[in-house]
């Protein structure tokens, strides 16, 4: 690196310091990815940012041209992340072109956020598509689809069925027969995968954690999040949350 470079960097780093600039949570940023690659929409949706907000690097000083950048990025992030995920390499990298192709004919920045969110949830959707295509039955993957759209609602089975068009007790059945667990042991599953993440990368409470997944009580929250996490989740928090797993990265953001 030659020492005008270094310097200009230096001078960089210097102003952004004497502005108080932060970059993004890198721990929100780690849960979006993560939301898009469980194919859960109303996850990704809490964590979704939009394409430039405070925290985010001046990459342009033209507006539109600086989105166009922190675009191509977030592509090219969510097109691993979701790689990782199970997504074969030649499909997520060919849906990160269409969408970068996209992006660069925008001339506004209302349609270029709407390629932005179209994106989201283009890769969100065909994760749960991908997640789910290891259960047998049809009829299994739609109930598992209406799940996964409900998180924040109160699942029912005679709801479920109704939209399925089969009864309350052949669903019942076909469900305990293919993924091993009855109906609402499957809903308060995936309801307790997604506190966890809420837990771990969000400042909500216990009781704000049970009111947005529609459990009956904080008390009833609690009792199934040990039931399938072993600990409550003051306690999951406390053991797992990232500053502690990944202390390393929590040192080096205090330092800058």
């Amino acid at each position: 690196m030659s020492e005008y470079s270094e310097k200009y960097i230096a001078k960089h780093l210097f102003s952004q310091r004497e502005e108080n600039f932060e970059h993004a949570s890198f721990d929100r940023e780690i849960a979006f990815y993560e939301s898009i690659c469980s194919g859960n929409s109303e996850l990704v949706h809490i964590f979704m940012q939009p394409l430039f907000y405070e925290g985010c690097g001046i990459l342009s000083e033209d507006h539109l041209r600086n989105l166009k950048y922190h675009f191509v990025v977030l592509a090219a992030l969510v097109a691993r992340s979701c790689i990782n995920g199970g997504m074969s390499p030649e499909e997520s990298y060919s849906l990160s072109d269409f969408y970068i192709n996209k992006a660069d004919k925008c001339r506004t920045e209302e349609e270029l956020n709407e390629v932005h969110n179209e994106m989201i949830d283009g890769y969100t959707n065909k994760m749960r598509r991908i997640k789910l295509s290891g259960v047998c039955s049809k009829q299994i993957v739609h109930a598992i689809d209406y799940i996964l759209t409900r998180l924040h609602q109160r699942i029912l089975l005679e709801a479920a069925a109704e939209s399925l068009r089969i009864s309350p007790a052949y669903l019942s059945r076909l469900f305990k027969n293919e993924t091993g667990m009855t109906f609402s042991e499957y809903v308060n599953k995936l309801k307790i995968e997604e506190a966890a993440t809420l837990l771990l990368y969000t400042e909500q409470s216990d009781l704000e954690i049970s009111n947005l997944l529609s459990f009956s009580s904080q008390s009833y929250f609690i009792k199934v999040f040990r039931k399938y996490m072993g600990i409550t989740p003051k306690e999951y928090k406390k053991q797992y949350s990232l500053s502690r797993v990944m202390p390393e990265i929590s040192d080096k953001k205090e330092t800058l």
